[in-house]
Formats: structure tokens, C-alpha cells, sequence
């Protein structure tokens, strides 16, 4: 498969760009900051430099033709203030899903938050994150032309991944290593079964593959 990653030097999609490469996937990372290439080389996947709070559709489709699927793990970041959850965590998102339909990539992954709400409350830093972000998954669920999975992860580690999780609808809170987040990723854009739904993800019992496949039916 061809995959194509929005914010291809986050901590996640580095661990995913690994794991995908690794097992055979071209795999392209869009990043805003040239100097950031040669982390994505050393991870196997091409760098393509494009900024996605300032591109056109157009331009984001051109990148996305001819791939298999698309995963938007793109984010503002904790240090980041009120305006850019708002061009990142939900503007950026809307137009890399503009981009995949246009690009007629049906498979789309969104990396969103637990919690995620577009009527969340509030007008604290992280307030404004889950809506921005609640926001975006609804605008990606309104597209028909995609083959769309939501994965909100609880509270992210730098935890060795023990490739264990539970993946359900309603998972309730709990702590998640990026590495089995990435691994996840990984089952999900190969699993288009799991098309339509969207999946809360903690540490848990279940192997990777087994979890993935539970709630794709099989």
C-alpha cells in the first residue's frame, strides 16, 4: 500500500511511518519544516514539506493521488495556543479530508482525542482542543466519499507498548503508549471493515491484531 501521513514527525506517526515501512509499505509523511526529513528517511518514509495551515486542497490532493490510504496524525501540539487548535486540530483536518476525496483516496484514519466533542464546553486551552477536535471528527463522518475510522486515544505514554489494548466504542479513560497507538494505526488502514466507526483505545488485554479485528466483525 501507498500511505500518506499528515503530521509525519509527531511522536505517533514516526512510530507509524516505522512499523509500516518495516513491513513493506511506501509510506509518504507530510511535515511543515524541511529539516525535519531526515527523521522520516531514518523511519522509512518519503518527506513531503508542505504546510497544511496554508495550503490549498489542490495542493494537499496533489500530494495524496495515487495513495491507498490517508492518516491525519497531525496536531497544534501542548504548547500551542487558542488559534492554532482551531488552523490545526480542526481547520487541517477538514482540508486533508477535502484533499482525500478529491484525491479519490477512500481510506481516511483521523488521530483524534478522547473526549473530542464539537459541543464541548469551555474556553480553557484544552477546552478548545477536544472541540476543535470534535469538530473535525464530525466534518470527516459528513463525507460520504470516504472510508473513514476515528481513533481517539486516552492519555498518551512514552510507555515501551506492550501490544496489548482495548479498542471499543466506549473504552472509558486510561493511559495508551504511542507505540501500540501506532500499532493500532497501523491494523486500522489495513482493515477497511472498520470503515464507519469510531474507537476509543486504552492498554488492555487483547493483542493489536485480535482487538482490530474484533470490532471489525471478524
Amino acid at each position: 500500500m501507498r500511505i500518506v501521513i499528515a503530521g509525519g514527525h509527531g511522536q505517533i506517526a514516526l512510530r507509524l511511518e516505522r512499523l509500516l515501512a518495516a513491513r513493506g509499505d511506501e509510506v509518504a509523511g507530510i511535515i511543515r519544516k524541511a529539516e525535519q526529513a531526515d527523521d522520516l528517511r531514518e523511519a522509512g518514509a518519503e518527506p513531503v514539506v508542505l504546510d497544511l495551515e496554508s495550503a490549498s486542497v489542490d495542493e494537499v490532493a496533489d500530494r495524496l493521488r495515487g495513495a491507498d490510504a490517508a492518516v491525519f496524525a497531525a496536531g497544534a501540539g501542548p504548547g500551542s495556543g487558542v488559534a492554532r487548535k482551531d488552523t490545526v486540530d480542526k481547520a487541517a483536518a477538514v482540508l486533508f479530508a477535502d484533499a482525500a476525496v478529491k484525491a479519490g483516496v477512500r481510506r481516511f484514519v483521523i488521530v483524534s482525542s478522547m473526549g473530542a466533542d464539537p459541543r464541548h464546553q469551555g474556553d480553557e486551552i484544552f477546552d478548545v482542543y477536544l472541540r476543535a477536535k470534535g469538530e473535525a471528527d464530525a466534518y470527516v463522518r459528513g463525507l460520504d466519499a470516504l472510508d473513514w475510522t476515528i481513533l481517539r486515544p486516552g492519555q498518551l505514554t512514552d510507555d515501551a507498548g506492550t501490544g496489548l489494548v482495548r479498542l471499543e466504542a466506549r473504552t472509558g479513560r486510561g493511559p495508551i503508549p504511542r507505540d501500540d497507538v501506532a500499532a493500532v494505526l497501523a491494523e486500522l488502514v489495513d482493515t477497511s471493515a472498520t470503515a464507519g466507526l469510531t474507537l476509543e483505545l486504552i492498554s488492555g488485554s487483547a493483542p493489536v491484531s485480535v482487538a482490530v479485528k474484533s470490532v471489525a466483525g471478524n
